[in-house]
C-alpha cells in the first residue's frame, strides 16, 4: 500500500489528527489480516528436517492435529500450530518469538505454555545435551504448570511421527485467520488503554 494518502510529519512528535487518520486508513486493514502474514512465515519451516524424522512444518501441523482432534478449543489448536514458528528466527530462544506472536490472541495461559514449552519439552532430552532435564521444576506450582507439561506429553511431545495422519495447512488456514483478525490484549485498545488510566 505504497500508494495514495501519507503521513506529513517527518518527526512523529509533530503528527497531527489529520496524519493518524490517514494512518489508520491503512493499519485497521492491515492488521486484521495478519493471519496471511502469520502463515506465510509457518510455511518457512517446511522442508527443515533439523536432524528430524519429519520436517518443522508437518511436526507443528501434527501437534495441532493432535489437539484439534482431541476437542481443544480453536485458540488451543492455532497455539499448537503455532508453538515452534521462531525456530526459523530464534535459534536460541524460538519459544519467546511464538509467545510473542500469540500474546495479543490468546488467553494468559496459552500465552504460557507456548513460552514456556521449550523449557517443559527439555524434560525428554536435556540430560543429552549437559543439561538439566529438571529444568521445569522451578515452575511446580505455578497455575500453567500442569496444562504445559499436558500440552508437551500429549501433543508436542509424540508429533514427530511420519506415518501420523497429518492435516494439511489448509485445514488450519481460517482458523488462523480468524483469531489475528481481532486482538484480545493490546496497547491499541481502547477499552485497555482507558482501564489503566
Amino acid at each position: 500500500m505504497s500508494e495514495g494518502a501519507r503521513a506529513t510529519f517527518h518527526d512523529m512528535s509533530e503528527s497531527t489528527q489529520q496524519d493518524w487518520d490517514t494512518i489508520m486508513t491503512y493499519a485497521v486493514p492491515f492488521s486484521r489480516t495478519g493471519g496471511r502474514r502469520v502463515l506465510d512465515h509457518l510455511k518457512l519451516l517446511g522442508g527443515d528436517y533439523g536432524g528430524f524424522a519429519i520436517d518443522r512444518l508437518q511436526h507443528c501441523l501434527q501437534t495441532a492435529t493432535r489437539a484439534h482432534r482431541d476437542g481443544r478449543s480453536e485458540d488451543y489448536v492455532v497455539m499448537a500450530l503455532l508453538h515452534d514458528i521462531g525456530d526459523t528466527l530464534g535459534a536460541y530462544n524460538h519459544p519467546d518469538i511464538a509467545a510473542a506472536i500469540v500474546k495479543p490472541f490468546v488467553s494468559e495461559e496459552l500465552h504460557w505454555i507456548v513460552e514456556h514449552h521449550g523449557i517443559f519439552q527439555g524434560y525428554n532430552f536435556f540430560h543429552y545435551l549437559g543439561l538439566d532435564r529438571n529444568m521445569r521444576d522451578r515452575f511446580h506450582g505455578h497455575p500453567h504448570y500442569e496444562a504445559t507439561a499436558e500440552f508437551i506429553d500429549k501433543y508436542d511431545c509424540p508429533a514427530f511421527d511420519p506415518a501420523y495422519d497429518t492435516a494439511p495447512l489448509e485445514f488450519f488456514e481460517p482458523m488462523v485467520m480468524r483469531l489475528f483478525e481481532f486482538p484480545k490484549n493490546s496497547i491499541y485498545k481502547k477499552e485497555q488503554v482507558s482501564e489503566a488510566a
